[in-house]
């Protein structure tokens, strides 16, 4: 009876030590194998600086940061008088090139026309008296009356009659027929650039209307309604909620199974526990200060960190930019 006992209690501590070594290893192979590595990372979206091509004040701000704008919605004006002034300026100088042109085109008045007539006929008269004197005064040379000096002097004078009458006809004549066609090619000229002026001028007073250049989510306004801006000084920032992805940067070891197309799967602790898919598009080695510099001890060396986007494969409701996602790896 004595022995059976005995027999028993050595059973049940041999189960018992058994039992711990059992659990002991259990719990060692538990405790020796490699935690997953995590790899952080965000969410980013397009965004849109908007900016004015004009300097100004900001005389009135429609749009509130987080509203939803669509493309082609006016989000701000900007008040800028210099260009209203620079626009009555150009108006004035167009308006002028337009008389000029006007003027090429329609010729003389009436009145030009007709004293440029009555130049040309006083000047005909004038040679015709100028002729008829010379010839008398031929005749008295002839006759040996007078001396040639006189002569000489009488057929300048008539030369000179006629070449003024062949001027005045000329002058009556471009009265006539108006400008010249290089003068009226000049004016219309003025007016082709007059009109540039114009338009360039109506540009700029475009640009007092800020426009938003995509549809999306106001993000931030920069100035306050009454705030002088400069030119291409930012004004809003529109962020396309459609055009989200992720970005992580990735130590170079890390990267096994992970190239351009690969599909990963991540997870964003704000949307609670889900996974998502999302498929890498994009892959770049960053530059030398995200270099994971090594001590050289047992054949270490210097991995680099890598760039990588992600865009999920479907919409993932409630998701936002700057929200962290995670990577699960297994470690090497």
């Amino acid at each position: 009876m004595e022995t059976r006992k005995n027999r028993n209690n050595l059973l049940a501590g041999l189960a018992g030590l058994l039992g711990v070594i059992v659990i002991v290893s259990l719990i060692g192979l538990y405790a020796a194998k490699p935690e997953p590595l995590i790899i952080q990372g965000e969410v980013e979206a397009k965004e849109y600086r908007v900016s004015g091509k004009i300097p100004g004040r900001i005389s009135e701000i429609f749009a509130e940061e987080g509203a939803s704008v669509e493309k082609g919605d006016t989000l701000a004006l900007i008040f800028s008088p210099e260009l209203n002034a620079k626009l009555d300026q150009a108006k004035a100088a167009r308006d002028a090139a337009q008389a000029q042109n006007r003027k090429a085109i329609k010729g003389a008045r009436p009145e030009q026309i007709m004293g440029a007539f009555e130049l040309w006929q006083k000047a005909e008269v004038g040679a015709d008296i100028a002729s008829k004197s010379y010839e008398r005064v031929q005749r008295l040379f002839d006759k040996g009356v007078i001396p040639a000096q006189k002569r000489d002097e009488a057929e300048a004078q008539f030369k000179a009659a006629v070449a003024t009458a062949k001027a005045a006809k000329s002058q009556y004549e471009m009265a006539m027929n108006g400008a010249e066609k290089e003068d009226r090619e000049a004016a219309l000229a003025l007016v082709s650039r007059a009109n540039g002026a114009v338009r360039e001028v109506e540009s700029y007073l475009d640009e007092t209307c800020i426009i938003a250049p995509a549809s999306g989510e106001v993000s931030e306004i920069f100035p306050e309604e009454g705030d002088l801006v400069g030119t291409g000084a930012p004004v809003m920032s529109i962020t396309d909620l459609s055009q989200m992805w992720f970005t992580f940067s990735v130590r170079e070891d890390l990267l096994k199974g992970m190239t351009t197309g690969t599909v990963v799967k991540v997870r964003i602790p704000a949307l609670g526990e889900e996974e998502f898919e999302a498929k890498v598009t994009y892959m770049k080695a960053m530059a030398s200060y995200a270099t994971w510099r090594s001590t050289k001890v047992s054949g270490g060396f210097d991995a680099k960190s890598f760039e990588v986007k992600a865009v999920p494969v479907s919409a993932i409701k409630g998701m936002r930019p700057g929200m962290s996602v995670i990577i699960k790896t297994e470690a090497n």
